[in-house]
């Protein structure tokens, strides 16, 4: 990660505390009538949803849609703040077609680790920005090459660590919360190349106090 890199989340992390202070000051008094998170709380949330993912900076790069499962603990500090984190399966990777006649999908799965702030600016919304390690368990290449027949290849310069930052909003109804967010690599995914997971990560989990 270079410098500037590291600048820019600073700044971003920094508005992020901004913000919040701005609205907790603002609306604590109103959403203390409202609230639908106790303070010093635990709950637990396994959720199922759907990754739309993709590599950059790749001619000829599609989609590809995958599942994404795994389970969030969650601790309310207060009403309107949370820190968040877990271990969720994640299919990611991308299509490609560099020439007519080629059609690959690269399948790279991972374990990721988000750690994530939530801040709740209205009664069950939550706006979301963290970090997120994750660890490839899957390196597979499916698909025709040129003339060549279908086969699976294993490229041995993808890395096995991946780190992103999580960002989006959620909304929880009842005890079910619909997730949507942006996974926005920072890493390489393979060595030497530009090439970095840009992922969209829609879900749909059930909360249980603890």
């Amino acid at each position: 990660m270079n410098s500037l890199s590291i600048l820019f989340l600073s700044d971003i992390f920094y508005r992020f505390i901004y913000y919040y202070d701005l609205i907790y000051s603002k609306n604590t008094c109103y959403y203390h009538h409202k609230a639908q998170n106790e303070a010093k709380t635990w709950t637990i949330q396994p959720k199922v949803g759907l990754n739309i993912a993709n590599l950059t900076n790749g001619d000829g790069n599609k989609v590809r849609t995958g599942i994404s499962a795994g389970v969030e603990l969650e601790y309310h500090l207060t009403d309107m703040f949370s820190l968040s984190s877990g271990v969720v399966y994640s299919m990611q990777g991308c299509k490609n077609k560099y020439y007519a006649n080629t059609d690959l999908t690269n399948k790279l799965d991972y374990i990721n680790i988000p750690i994530i702030a939530n801040v709740y600016v209205a009664k069950g919304l939550a706006v979301k920005l963290g970090v997120q390690p994750g660890f490839n368990i899957r390196n597979k290449t499916t698909g025709s090459l040129g003339d060549l027949p279908k086969d699976t290849y294993k490229d041995s310069e993808v890395r096995s660590f991946d780190f992103s930052i999580p960002m989006g909003l959620s909304y929880e109804y009842h005890s079910f919360v619909v997730d949507a967010r942006y996974n926005w690599g920072l890493t390489n995914v393979i060595k030497n190349m530009n090439h970095k997971n840009s992922v969209f990560q829609f879900t749909l989990g059930y909360k249980f106090k603890l």
